[in-house]
């Protein structure tokens, strides 16, 4: 981009002429200037623009920077917002793991179209974008429907409308739309009083508008998650905050960098996966569900009220909605749910990853299923290979996981099974 200057002072009804008259300085150092990026420039020569303007010079840096951003997303050389898929806290997260997963994966089995059944992130997915045409993704929760939605669908969507849309939330000081119900439910507990006060405000103003689609929609309220869980008050889940006298108001909104689905065939499920397994085929299946006792839709619940917004009633200290979406993955007929999931997938080949905390001191980090039964359970289903790699996995601090282990089973399913 070598036009930052003559573009700005365009829009402004001046010219670089009209700069080196007023400021003195040789219009061939303002030529100069207009090919270099804002950060190669000096704060003379940006005060010289802001005498000419008779603006601020905060102001001009900030309009520059700006303008600067947005043209530089509109000729594709840098992501349209600041967080990407990876950026949440979120339990049992295999991000770290997925060069590991992928190689495993891709020199195990073969075929055009993936199954994520349990997609939680999603960064399975995209770490698959380049190696299948037809992705299928699941999650029962509400806000990573909206996030996979967000990131991966492939309706249209408008880069200038969304820049427009973010700095308007950015100057939002106080609620004009919203009412109080996350001022009083999360205020001073999972956020500042401020900041739950303008966090439910944006969502409230994403509700009312009427001039975006569904993709717009889906980009604003996953920013919005991604930026409140970026600045939330809490250990990385939703289960308790941390007690904090006077929390810092820190919010600021920000936009998701959407992921270039475009050549590929993107299904996107928010289903009981045991019910999915028996309505979609997938030549590769990856099975990652929870295997102990904390149900994300109880840690994600702040998560999960923003994304519906329906504002339901809030009890206890941590202040959760009503009980919804149990997973039975984390009670003690797992190892039978689990079974009833593996025997009803329509695919070639099924990558189960599994870490071995079932005999920790922590109740709830203890799994339901053990290694033993999932082997068992494979191997009715195919010939399986077993793969594993250290790992530190997360604990809530009373469980002490020495010679943690990830694994990785693979199993090519018989030809009889497959449908």
């Amino acid at each position: 981009m070598n036009n930052l200057l003559d573009d700005y002072l365009r829009i402004h009804n001046t010219n670089m002429n009209q700069l080196s008259l007023h400021s003195g300085i040789p219009e061939s150092t303002i030529r100069n200037i207009n090919t270099r990026p804002l950060n190669k420039w000096t704060l003379g020569q940006i005060k010289a623009i802001s005498h000419l303007l008779r603006k601020d010079i905060l102001i001009v840096l900030e309009e520059l920077n700006d303008y600067e951003q947005l043209t530089l997303i509109k000729e594709n050389e840098i992501p349209v917002g600041k967080y990407s898929i990876e950026n949440r806290r979120y339990i049992g997260s295999k991000t770290k793991l997925l060069p590991w997963i992928t190689t495993l994966i891709k020199e195990n089995t073969k075929g055009e179209s993936f199954l994520d059944i349990f997609s939680g992130t999603g960064t399975m997915i995209k770490a698959a974008l380049e190696d299948y045409d037809t992705l299928i993704m699941n999650d029962f929760l509400y806000s990573n429907e909206v996030i996979y939605k967000a990131f991966f669908a492939n309706e249209e969507y408008s880069i200038d409308k969304l820049i427009e849309i973010k700095e308007e939330f950015q100057m939002i000081k106080t609620n004009k739309f919203d009412d109080l119900y996350m001022e009083d439910n999360y205020g001073n507990k999972f956020f500042s009083i401020n900041d739950a006060k303008i966090i439910g405000e944006i969502r409230e103003r994403i509700e009312l508008k009427a001039d975006i689609n569904k993709k717009e929609k889906a980009i604003l309220i996953a920013s919005l998650l991604y930026s409140a869980d970026k600045i939330s008050n809490t250990v990385g889940h939703y289960d308790a905050y941390r007690k904090i006298k006077d929390i810092e108001d820190k919010f600021r909104f920000e936009l998701i960098n959407p992921i270039d689905t475009a050549d590929k065939k993107i299904d996107i499920y928010r289903e009981d996966a045991n019910e999915l397994a028996r309505k979609v085929k997938a030549d590769i299946t990856f099975v990652d569900p929870p295997y102990n006792s904390r149900q994300y839709s109880r840690f994600y619940h702040v998560l999960e009220v923003l994304t519906k917004w329906d504002k339901p009633p809030l009890t206890g200290v941590a202040m959760k909605p009503p009980v919804e979406n149990v997973s039975e993955y984390s009670k003690v007929s797992a190892p039978i749910v689990f079974e009833n999931l593996i025997n009803n997938l329509s695919t070639n080949y099924i990558v189960v990853t599994y870490n071995n905390t079932y005999n920790p001191k922590s109740s709830s980090s203890r799994n339901k299923i053990t290694h033993e039964e999932i082997i068992q359970i494979l191997n009715k289903k195919g010939k399986t290979q077993v793969f594993e790699k250290p790992y530190r996995y997360f604990n809530s601090g009373k469980t002490d996981l020495k010679d943690h282990k990830e694994m990785v089973f693979i199993t090519e399913v018989n030809r009889n099974e497959c449908s």
